[in-house]
């Protein structure tokens, strides 16, 4: 790798990970917003969501211009393949945590009297997903990445969890329906931010060893001695 490549892509880097630390924040403040029902927090979410955007932009137009003027091989260009897919990643995660935070919106205005489900656990850990994912990136740590991508499966069991409850109590309590939609909304929004950490946790197993491993999950999954 030249000299000047090399300080290319460490600028990608950085800049990926400024868009990370960003959506990180978002998600965070979604789900304080939810517990807290604090609708003005919720709104921060939503205005803060053009910047993100704007960020993303930014990431993909400096990734094409260095593939243009480098035309990297190898290792750089699956390097710089992996920031362009993280960033598509990230701004999505940017996206659902609007979604949360809208939904935080409407429970606040129009549901603080009623139940509203603890989302603390799940929201925990795929938080924690999420940072492992962006570690991994900055780390280059494989196996970080591949204990993302296990903990996967636990959202999903959460998430399942949740439709069946809510599916319970929207029987019991149908005058509650559209509260405990946007509850049920929550929680898948929070089993997607989950996916799209697995697949930036898979997107760094490409990048450093060069192998796709999406839709290949009991194959791959499973971290190497």
């Amino acid at each position: 790798m030249s000299k000047h490549i090399r300080t290319e892509i460490d600028k990608l880097k950085k800049h990926i990970l400024t868009v990370g630390a960003s959506v990180e924040e978002s998600l965070s403040k979604a789900v304080k917003a939810l517990e807290t029902r604090d609708a003005k927090l919720a709104d921060e979410v939503i205005e803060d969501d053009l910047e993100i955007d704007k960020r993303e932009v930014e990431v993909e137009e400096e990734c094409l211009k260095v593939l243009a003027l480098h035309q990297p091989v190898a290792i750089d260009l699956r390097l710089i393949v992996s920031i362009l897919k993280i960033n598509n990643d990230l701004e999505r995660v940017g996206d659902l945590s609007v979604n949360i935070a809208e939904r935080a919106h409407f429970l606040a205005q129009n549901g603080r009297e009623k139940k509203l489900f603890d989302f603390s656990g799940i929201a925990s850990q795929v938080r924690d997903m999420l940072k492992k994912s962006l570690d991994a990136l900055v780390k280059e740590n494989v196996q970080l990445a591949h204990e993302v991508c296990k903990s996967d499966d636990i959202v999903d069991a959460m998430n399942r969890d949740f439709f069946l409850r809510i599916q319970k109590e929207i029987k019991e309590r149908p005058e509650d329906t559209e509260n405990l939609i946007h509850q049920l909304s929550i929680s898948r929004h929070l089993e997607r931010i989950a996916d799209q950490a697995t697949n930036i946790a898979e997107d760094v197993i490409y990048m450093i060893e060069g192998v796709i491993v999406r839709h290949q999950a009991e194959k791959f999954h499973q971290p190497r001695s």
